[in-house]
């Protein structure tokens, strides 16, 4: 489903390999959240796609947990997730799901302003976020 969306978008883009249920369940784990649905179904379909020029569209596991790691804060074993955002794509501008208390409750996708600290909404969905990701319309 998730490749046959990204390809009639981009013919270009580069697929990884699926990530394991232990792979997402570890992410799950360490940050102490379920993540979405449709998050869920793109990772175990493909961990990350990049376009053409190498660039990441969505970050494989591996990334979403280094990324979030590294702004993030340590409570025991458990992370809590940096100004409540689950980070799951970057190049510069940072882009994630809204948090609360551990819960996605909405599919939103928001863009994270580091200058000000501030969130944007960018999309209603994973699927419109991958679609304005690659053909490079989103209001940022």
């Amino acid at each position: 489903m998730w490749k046959d969306l990204i390809r009639t978008t981009s013919t270009e883009c580069v697929f990884e390999e699926p990530a394991s249920m232990e792979d997402i369940a570890v992410l799950e784990k360490l940050f102490n959240i379920q993540i979405p649905d449709e998050l869920k179904t793109l990772l175990c379909e493909t961990n990350g796609t990049n376009d053409s020029n190498g660039n990441p569209i969505i970050w494989s596991t591996e990334q979403i947990i280094r990324e979030n790691l590294n702004l993030g804060e340590r409570i025991e074993d458990t992370y809590i997730l940096f100004n409540n955002l689950l980070f799951v794509a970057g190049d510069g501008d940072m882009f994630g799901y809204s948090t609360s208390e551990g819960v996605i409750k909405q599919n939103n996708i928001y863009v994270w302003n580091y200058e000000n600290n501030r969130r944007k909404q960018v999309a209603t969905s994973l699927k419109k976020f991958i679609e304005g990701r690659i053909n490079r319309k989103l209001s940022i």
